[in-house]
């Protein structure tokens, strides 16, 4: 049995990276896919612009270890990226004892497709690996 997801799209906001108290380095970023809109008949169609719509879904992706702290470092908001990875399904309890679901993606490989916005600072990219 396999389970394996894999995304190319683009990073909705900045990485959010963190340290667990066990030392392990987790960064979570969200990667928007789009998809071709149909109407009800199930048909695609043009928005007002001429274009074919889209429809685009948002995808909850988590980075461990090494992986966490390059994704951490060199992405940014708007980067094309493509992810590899698991589909990992939780469930838990919130303050209010109501049970709550997710789903999210278990990174174990983070392709660089393009580089981050460059803002300037000192997560502008310019010392981040070549891109193929």
């Amino acid at each position: 049995m396999t389970n394996i997801a894999i995304l190319t799209g683009r990073i909705a906001r900045d990485p959010d990276t963190r340290e667990t108290k066990g030392g392990t380095n987790v960064t979570g970023i969200t990667v928007v896919t789009d998809r071709p809109a149909r109407d009800k008949d199930g048909k695609t169609y043009k928005d007002e612009n001429g274009y074919t719509a889209k429809e685009s879904e948002f995808h909850r992706v988590t980075c461990f270890n090494g992986l966490a702290k390059t994704v951490g470092q060199y992405c940014s908001k708007g980067q094309l990226v493509s992810v590899q990875g698991r589909i990992h399904y939780t469930q838990w309890e919130d303050k209010d004892g109501v049970t709550r679901y997710g789903t999210e993606i278990l990174a174990d490989k983070v392709d660089f497709l393009s580089r981050g916005n460059g803002s300037g600072d000192e997560n502008d990219n310019t010392d981040a690996p070549e891109i193929d």
